[in-house]
């Protein structure tokens, strides 16, 4: 049983920035492999960023050099640091594994507009 909990969204004009935050429950003893899904409206869910336990991080094209993943093992805390925001990234963002096996948390609502 994994419990993920996503905060640190909330409504921003473009170009600011927000800190996510997702905090692991459960079963996790070490968060080593991590990812950030994002749901804009009218659209599947999408992958944001990752990490694995080798050190490996993926963002998507999108969001590449704007987001930053990170995490914290002793808060078993994973984050996203997303800045430049632009209305399309606009979305409900969820954490999970890098396979999205975990079961769902609440997700945070980005919201980017002027």
């Amino acid at each position: 049983q994994v419990q993920l909990v996503e905060s640190g969204g909330g409504l921003v004009q473009p170009g600011g920035s927000l800190r996510l935050s997702c905090v692991a429950s459960g079963i996790i003893l070490e968060i080593n492999a991590m990812a950030w899904y994002r749901q804009a409206p009218g659209k599947q869910r999408e992958l944001v960023a990752s990490f694995t336990s080798g050190g490996v991080i993926n963002y998507a094209d999108s969001v590449k050099g704007r987001f930053t993943i990170s995490r914290d093992n002793a808060k078993k805390t994973v984050y996203l640091q997303m800045n430049s925001l632009k209305p399309e990234d606009t979305a409900i963002y969820h954490c999970n594994g890098p396979r999205a096996l975990y079961s769902w948390g609440q997700g945070t609502q980005v919201t980017v507009s002027s």
